[in-house]
């Protein structure tokens, strides 16, 4: 997992707290980043980031 590309893309997206699944696939797409890797990351960060909107309806 790149750390540093997904920090600096969530900051691109003004991403601090919280992210929908919507833009966690863009994201994903926009800089070929592993989906698996951004849930991975919102969940190691701390303090933790937030997903929103998730389109399986796993978070809320």
């Amino acid at each position: 997992m790149d750390e540093e590309t997904i920090r600096r893309a969530f900051q691109a997206y003004g991403i601090k707290d919280e992210i929908t699944c919507p833009q966690a696939f863009e994201i994903a797409d926009n800089y070929s980043i592993p989906k698996m890797d951004i849930a991975r990351y919102c969940n190691q960060h701390e303090p933790r980031i937030k997903i929103r909107g998730c389109q399986l309806g796993c978070f809320r």
